[in-house]
């Protein structure tokens, strides 16, 4: 997801098992009661929920069925909401109120800071029961509160990549093989500009080069260990280099019309995916599975992944999983979520749904270290993306990332929709943030 995991599998808005309005009702139905939302019988039988947001891929590995047969006694519930923009304020509302917490509740990677500050203290430390080194290392510090206690358990990250229609690129006149693709872009964002100004100038009827010019502005930033913050605390995101990098790179792109204009995860983008419109996708590890899903069998081997533009690693989303320190069964959910964010069971959602593990033991794992995507041309995605996680760096991260970034995003794509200036558009920006962050 996440799904927006705004992050978020970007904020990963995906293909669920759960609508929005069923999940939001359960969790609304949960805040009622002055309970855990977990339950157990005479016989000592035992149900565990676990809230999560978008798509973690539980369900697609079979994950919670095989646990079940490790431990009969135990049952697990997955409560999904659609977006993780619904979900957030739904989990806030509960830690405030103390009533309707699922045993174990996801976290997205822009929230994890505001919830490290602000709620350390509701949830247990998974430092006492997980071996947090497994994770990369800038993965356990997103998650680790000032007193040294870890209160999310890290599930997947977003290293970056390219995804690219191979039949559109050569259509257009364009490389198809993805190393030459990567030489391409290998100067960077810009360069990856330039090759969607060649593609426009053949552009097959009704295509455009890039799904948004939001996609890539995030992209953009992700490479940068300084984002929307500075160490102290500091919001910074007015002056930040990447955060102009990234806007002067969008802006470009909308004033060129490299662009197709269409939000992430909305209905229209889902529509143009599904349509074949759209011949590049700025791609998180988690991204392959969006776009199988929403283009369908008619694009399967069309698509294929190059490496991310530039020579710095970039991670762009990913999530933890945590334990509310309230609920009737703490242990069960830490031991739950212990097995989850194992490098086997990593293993097995990134087989799954392409979800990339942030447990470090999995990548040595058949399943990913050998991986490829046969809908993508059987892209080597193992390969691809545990070189690029071995060099993300590490991010400073801020309470309000997650806000800051919907809020330029937005207005990104007012740029290319609307066709507002960049310096109204930036201004509209700075005054929303500035109205939520003081």
């Amino acid at each position: 997801m996440r799904i927006t995991r705004t992050g978020g599998r970007g904020l990963r808005a995906a293909a669920l098992t759960t609508s929005v309005l069923t999940a939001s009702a359960l969790l609304l139905t949960g805040c009622s009661d002055d309970s855990d939302s977990s339950t157990s019988d005479a016989n000592g039988n035992i149900t565990l929920t676990v809230a999560d947001f978008g798509q973690f891929g539980y369900k697609e590995a079979d994950l919670f069925a095989k646990y079940h047969k490790l431990h009969p006694k135990i049952t697990v519930k997955e409560e999904t909401t659609a977006n993780e923009q619904d979900y957030y304020p739904k989990l806030l509302q509960q830690l405030n109120t103390g009533s309707g917490l699922a045993d174990v509740t996801g976290i997205e990677v822009g929230r994890i800071k505001e919830v490290v500050d602000t709620q350390a203290a509701k949830f247990a430390d998974l430092s006492k029961t997980i071996n947090v080194g497994d994770w990369v290392s800038w993965k356990e510090k997103q998650a680790t509160a000032k007193d040294g206690t870890v209160i999310g358990a890290g599930t997947d990250i977003g290293p970056m990549s390219l995804c690219y229609r191979k039949d559109l690129f050569q259509k257009a006149g364009l490389p198809t093989d993805r190393e030459a693709v990567a030489k391409a872009v290998a100067g960077g964002w810009e360069d990856y500009l330039k090759l969607g100004e060649q593609y426009k100038k053949k552009a097959p009827a009704g295509t455009y080069f890039m799904d948004s010019a939001s996609a890539m502005y995030n992209a953009v930033v992700s490479s940068s260990s300084k984002q929307y913050y500075d160490a102290d605390g500091k919001a910074i995101y007015k002056d930040s280099p990447s955060v102009q990098q990234g806007w002067n790179l969008a802006a470009e792109a909308a004033s060129k019309k490299l662009t197709q204009g269409l939000p992430q995860f909305t209905d229209a983008w889902t529509a143009a995916l599904r349509k074949g419109s759209v011949a590049t996708v700025a791609c998180p590890a988690w991204m392959a599975g969006q776009i199988s899903t929403n283009s369908g069998d008619a694009y399967k081997g069309k698509w294929d992944i190059s490496r991310a533009p530039g020579s710095t690693a970039a991670n762009w989303g990913g999530s933890f999983l945590a334990v509310p320190k309230g609920g009737k069964h703490v242990k069960e959910a830490t031991d739950l979520v212990k097995w989850l964010t194992a490098p086997e069971q990593q293993a097995a959602v990134f087989k799954a749904i392409g979800v990339f593990p942030s447990n470090k033991g999995a990548y040595e794992l058949a399943d990913v270290k050998n991986a490829k995507l046969p809908y993508f041309s059987d892209a080597p995605i193992g390969q691809i993306y545990a070189d690029e996680a071995k060099s993300i760096p590490e991010t400073v991260l801020g309470p309000k990332d997650a806000t800051i970034k919907d809020s330029i995003s937005n207005q990104i794509n007012n740029m290319e929709k609307r066709g507002t200036k960049p310096a109204d558009a930036w201004k509209a920006a700075t005054d929303a943030i500035d109205k939520v962050i003081g």
